[in-house]
């Protein structure tokens, strides 16, 4: 059984995380761990990042982590359904891709979110940077 998010993971998936968006300093993101109950863990921006971005990280990693998928699975399964986001009632959720839910043992123990860049595959593409360097 999952105990929940362990320091030492999410001091790896953020500095794996800061690294991976390093790489192109000019195209500033925020990234954001809470845990399973949508708590924050850790969050860092790059600086001249806009603030929606900013907020869009935490709530990326939020939606990951209460709806338990994906936040871009998420999205397709709203529209699918022929609804929105403000159908459920939780300003904090988003149809944003770029946060994916953190899950060992089939538990959920929190969501990672990332904001800033152009396309919701990029900002996801870090947040898996982030989760891969977990070792779940």
């Amino acid at each position: 059984m999952a105990d929940g998010l362990k320091m030492e993971q999410v001091q790896a998936a953020m500095k794996a995380m800061m690294d991976k968006a390093m790489e192109k300093p000019n195209e500033p993101i925020a990234m954001c761990i809470v845990d399973a109950t949508g708590n924050l863990e850790a969050y860092a921006k790059m600086d001249n990042l806009r603030i929606f971005s900013r907020r869009h990280a935490q709530r990326k990693a939020y939606t990951a982590a209460i709806m338990g998928m994906d936040t871009g699975a998420h999205a397709e399964r709203l529209h699918g359904g022929g609804r929105n986001i403000a159908d459920l009632g939780d300003p904090m959720l988003t149809f944003g891709q770029g946060g994916l839910v953190i899950m060992k043992d089939g538990v959920i123990l929190g969501g990672i979110g990332v904001g800033g860049y152009p396309s919701g595959q990029s900002d996801e593409d870090v947040s898996r940077v982030g989760l891969d360097a977990m070792k779940l």
